[in-house]
């Protein structure tokens, strides 16, 4: 009769946990870090950050703006004209409501969510150089995961679902796997 070896110890989930909560700090440092270090003097970050709504979700008024990305609205709509000075977003007439506008992206908003998003990639790419296929898949499906669930854990956050950050006309194929 064989006998088959026991399984080992059950993973201790909390040290586990213990060990993501210690490790968090670090990866907010590091990616504040990878901000500042790819980050040009030009560009307002925070202001192109308020893109990537108004490209997935389409036209939407200042203030749903700001209330989605949980921004105070003074703060956002400094950001808002220096983009319409940029030429990146321009006010449209809302429809239903003739006083009020809406926010709509230019082609070049789109075009500049392209570039920023080619810099990432480039970025992830030399990080992740010495990485299988299969770890880089694995880990964008875990880390994809691990936000759908903290986003669904916050109180009033919008939108759990993984949304695609940039919209159709600027995602590649293979943004969506």
């Amino acid at each position: 009769m064989t006998t088959s070896a026991a399984p080992g110890p059950p993973p201790d989930r909390s040290a586990d946990l213990r060990a993501l909560a210690d490790e968090l700090p670090r990866f907010f440092r590091l990616v504040q870090a990878a901000r500042t270090r790819l980050s040009s003097p030009t560009r307002d970050r925070a202001g192109l950050l308020l893109l990537h709504p108004l490209a997935r979700l389409g036209p939407l008024r200042q203030g749903a703006l700001a209330e989605l990305v949980h921004a105070d609205p003074s703060t956002i709509s400094r950001h808002v004209a220096a983009l319409v000075e940029a030429g990146l977003v321009r006010r449209a007439a809302d429809a239903s409501d003739g006083r009020a506008s809406r926010l709509v992206i230019t082609d070049d908003g789109l075009a500049t969510l392209v570039a920023l998003r080619d810099e990432r990639e480039a970025h992830l790419t030399a990080v992740t150089a010495a990485w299988s296929d299969d770890d880089v898949g694995t880990f964008t499906t875990l880390l994809r995961r691990f936000l759908d669930d903290l986003a669904a854990a916050l109180p009033g956050w919008p939108g759990t679902a993984s949304v695609p950050s940039t919209s159709t006309s600027a995602t590649s194929p293979r943004e969506n796997r």
